[in-house]
């Protein structure tokens, strides 16, 4: 368990959705709609509703990175463009059945030539390190089940999708999830340890700011 001595700290990042239209995230997730009709897909950086919808439900990590850009203000570009140049730098690999990626060491040296940042690939790293790390000003993208917007108590597995951790309590991590429900699981998501246990794939990626961290 993490200790009862976890100072509560929450940095007041930004928040964006994978979609373009958090709000819509509930009609997407249950297959009421597709993101096809999203009215702000332009906003994606996309060039058809189609691309729009096949790079959305693949992007967790972009929009990690595009909150944490955010929070560090720094330039901010659209998922889209941050897609391609991912895709440049080797941390995507598209293929015949899809996306392969979020590659984490592409992806941390990615960040740290292009953005000024500090990153570390990080293949193994415990949960009891995430309070020390928030502590000096860190943001963690975290590998989970997307369960962790709801709190499924079995999930078939661990990782699989991305999330930001942006705080800890003595009882919670607490995360923006590119994925998670309005006024529920988006922003500020205070997920308890015990939870996180049961989603947490044991590894992520790791950003600081050179000037401050």
């Amino acid at each position: 368990m993490t200790s009862h001595r976890t100072r509560a700290l929450v940095h007041p990042v930004p928040y964006h959705s994978q979609w373009a239209s958090p709000e819509l995230v509930p009609a997407l997730l249950a297959g009421t709609m597709s993101a096809t009709e999203d009215p702000r897909w332009p906003d994606y950086g996309a060039k058809s509703p189609e691309e729009y919808e096949w790079w959305s439900w693949r992007l967790c990590g972009m929009a990690c990175l595009r909150m944490a850009l955010d929070f560090w203000q720094l330039p901010t570009p659209t998922a889209m463009d941050l897609a391609a140049e991912c895709v440049e730098a080797g941390a995507y690999v598209r293929h015949a059945d899809g996306l392969h990626g979020l590659i984490y060491a592409p992806f941390a040296a990615y960040v740290e030539r292009r953005w000024g940042l500090l990153a570390e690939s990080r293949p193994e790293l415990p949960r009891e390190e995430i309070p020390a790390l928030i502590g000096t000003g860190r943001l963690v993208l975290l590998s989970v089940h997307p369960s962790i917007r709801d709190a499924d108590a079995t999930p078939p597995h661990r990782g699989g999708h991305l999330v930001l951790a942006v705080g800890v309590t003595p009882d919670h991590v607490v995360v923006h999830n590119p994925s998670g429900l309005p006024d529920h699981s988006q922003e500020f998501a205070h997920v308890t340890w015990d939870t996180l246990d049961r989603v947490y794939a044991g590894r992520g990626v790791v950003l600081g700011n050179r000037i401050t961290t």
